[in-house]
């Protein structure tokens, strides 16, 4: 099967109905996010998540908004650092909503309305910047939460 679109070294978890765009170096933390993300939709602190991509994403534009894929090669394949690759049930793909950008050198406590939002081929999305060493999912719970109750 071929897979449309830019293949980008990044995650992506579907949280409720779009996807968290995870992008950063290696080591930064991008698949502990995602499998936080599915850890907390079985603790009811999300509705939903379910894994789209780890380690390689495919995006495209399609009708002004950004869809993700995983790499045919990693569907729903996951790796938990020191566990190693699980298989996961996934997404086939997803819409993206939100990108969280680790270990972000332009990370900021109060960040300027520019750096809250990424380009991204062609589509504009929300976007967190997180410095080295935060922690990501308090964050992006508060982001999500307050984007779903002004919706």
């Amino acid at each position: 099967m071929a897979v449309e679109g830019a293949s980008i070294h990044a995650s992506a978890v579907l949280v409720g109905s779009h996807a968290v765009l995870i992008r950063g170096p290696s080591g930064s933390g991008k698949s502990r996010l995602a499998w936080e993300f599915i850890q907390a939709a079985e603790s009811n602190l999300v509705a939903f998540a379910r894994l789209v991509a780890d380690d390689r994403a495919h995006i495209e534009p399609c009708g002004g908004r950004l869809l993700v894929r995983p790499a045919p090669a990693l569907a729903g394949l996951i790796e938990i650092y020191g566990v190693g690759i699980r298989q996961l049930d996934y997404e086939a793909a997803a819409v993206v909503g939100l990108v969280a950008d680790l270990a972000a050198p332009d990370a900021s406590r109060l960040p300027p309305q520019a750096a809250r939002e990424v380009l991204i081929e062609g589509v504009r999305l929300p976007r967190l910047a997180v410095a080295p060493g935060m922690p990501v999912l308090p964050s992006l719970l508060a982001l999500l939460t307050s984007a779903e109750a002004r919706r």
